[in-house]
């Protein structure tokens, strides 16, 4: 993944796919093999070899196994790396909703199901993965207003199956960091914000979520930008990456300095409350949409 680029489209990479990109990249420079040798190999120009290292195309077997080959890989570990080269390239769950998941989007679902821990900074509305049915049918009824009702209901769908995560064994740990001012902002009306804050101190009873919420208080601080999203990962072959979004596309970005910078602004707005300052003004907010 680039470092700082606009999202991808329908053949954004897995999480597996970029794990074996960068295995390739790393066997290459073990084996001392340039770009324009392995290029050779494979009779294609090295931007090619760039592309399937950086998991920007798919991992044809072919070329798989005729660059290991070139590296000096086993019989073994070339089959087993083609095998794992085969699961990679195939569609992730959310394909089947490609019709209403904007291109620019696809990456982030894929990286957000691979991750260990994500954090979030939401300026405007309660982060998706957080979000009660009626709340993200209010606020996508917003985002696409010329959706048929099906479509609208798609999206929905969506959104809710994202949610899935958080109840898997293996569930990552979520760290919300939201503006006190996105929940002053009625969506849906006051029955439905009702039903999102019981869903926000629900969910903030997990050992595995936090929810801060950075009172009015709290005045300017470093943070108060574009929302945001922090990917980290298991797989030690996987940089840190941050995700922020504007009206018709995003940015992934993987340098450390941009990485080091989002992670400390979420830092410095944790620190402008706390875990029972926040739930005492969603109990507060809670009586005032009463």
């Amino acid at each position: 993944m680039s470092e700082a680029r606009s999202g991808a489209g329908a053949s954004a990479p897995t999480v597996l796919r970029m794990i074996l990109g960068r295995r390739l990249q790393d066997m290459r420079q073990a084996a001392e093999v340039s770009l324009e040798d392995a290029a050779q190999a494979l009779r294609v120009k090295p931007l090619t070899i760039r592309r399937l290292e950086k998991a920007e195309v798919a991992l044809k077997p072919l070329y798989v196994e005729k660059l290991l080959q070139t590296y000096g890989a086993g019989q073994q570990e070339i089959d087993e790396f083609v095998a794992l080269a085969e699961r990679a390239n195939e569609p992730g769950w959310w394909h089947a909703y490609r019709d209403v998941l904007p291109g620019w989007f696809t990456a982030y679902v894929s990286l957000e199901t691979g991750a260990k821990t994500l954090r979030t900074y939401e300026p405007h509305y309660v982060t998706g993965l957080l979000q009660s049915y009626q709340y993200a049918r209010a606020v996508l009824r917003g985002g696409f207003p010329n959706d048929s009702e099906d479509d609208l209901e798609r999206r929905v769908g969506l959104r809710l199956r994202r949610q899935g995560l958080l109840e898997r064994p293996d569930a990552p740990t979520l760290w919300v960091v939201m503006e006190e001012a996105v929940l002053h902002r009625a969506v849906g009306g006051a029955e439905v914000m009702r039903e999102q804050i019981d869903r926000l101190l629900e969910v903030s009873e997990l050992d595995h979520v936090s929810v801060d919420i950075v009172p009015f208080s709290a005045g300017a601080h470093v943070g108060a930008c574009a929302p945001f999203t922090y990917f980290r990962f298991e797989e030690p072959e996987l940089p840190d990456i941050v995700y922020s979004e504007i009206l018709t596309g995003s940015m992934y970005l993987d340098q450390r300095s941009d990485v080091a910078a989002h992670l400390e602004a979420h830092n410095r707005m944790s620190l402008l409350t706390s875990s029972a300052d926040s739930r005492a003004v969603l109990h507060r907010l809670r009586k005032e949409y009463s």
